[in-house]
Order: structure tokens, then sequence, then C-alpha cells
């Protein structure tokens, strides 16, 4: 029997993701025009590498909510996992996307020409919230559990 609590998390965690990799590619790159998935070339690959960029983020929230439909046909989900997960996911997403992405290998930042500080620190501390926020939830689940 496959480990189904595991599958609660990590259909969460798709879906988590997803929804942060949607949410940042619609807000900041088509509607705020602030930057493109890449930036270190030009317009064109912007929104080829955002075209991309989209696609994953579909696949993924189709992936953990194809996931989370066999959790719930079996009735096998574990909704703290889901709920926890997701808000890991989204949370992870958003730090990898702020510490990684923009400082570490540069490709676009949260906006340009303005002081970065600000937004640097919004967009990270937005996402370390979602990790310790997802981590309360999985840990109360667990308690829950047990």
């Amino acid at each position: 029997m496959p480990d189904l609590p595991r599958r609660s998390l990590g259909a969460g965690l798709l879906i988590g993701v997803g929804v942060a990799g949607f949410v940042d590619e619609v807000v900041f790159h088509q509607i705020l025009h602030w930057h493109h998935f890449y930036d270190r070339s030009t317009s064109t690959a912007g929104l080829v590498s955002d075209g991309w960029f989209h696609a994953f983020s579909w696949l993924a929230i189709v992936a953990g909510l194809f996931l989370f439909a066999d959790l719930q046909r079996r009735r096998a989900s574990v909704r703290s996992r889901v709920v926890g997960g997701a808000l890991l996911g989204w949370g992870g997403f958003q730090l990898y996307d702020g510490l990684v992405q923009h400082k570490v290998l540069g490709l676009h930042q949260v906006r340009y020409g303005v002081d970065l500080l600000p937004y640097d620190l919004a967009w990270n501390l937005a996402g370390a919230a979602g990790v310790v926020a997802g981590t309360v939830v999985l840990l109360a689940g667990r308690r829950r559990a047990r």
C-alpha cells in the first residue's frame, strides 16, 4: 500500500508551488510588467521564459490536483498535510525565487529602477511566513494524529 499521508503532503507541495508561480507570473510579469522570468537578454527571450514558467506553474497545479483527487477518491487525504504542504510549497517557492533566482543567479529582480530593499524584504518575509505557517500546520496535524 502506498504511503498515502506522504502523497497528501506531495499534493499540497505541488499545488503550493504552482499557485505561487502562477500568481508571480500573472501579477508581476503580465499585469505589472515588473520583470520577466529571465531578464538578462532580449524582451523576446523574457517573454518565452515567462511562457515556460507559466506552463511549469500550471503543470504543478494540475499534477497536485490529480494527486489530491485520487486521495479524495480513496478517502485517504490528510487535510493538515495538504494545507501544510501547500503553505510550505508556496513559501518555499517564494524564498527560492527571492534568494536564489533574484540574488544568487541574478535572473531577474522583483522590480527595476527602485530601492530593492523593501521589495526584497517583503518578498522574502512573505515566503518565510509561508514556510513557518506550513510547518506549524504540519506539526499540529502530526500531534493530532497521535
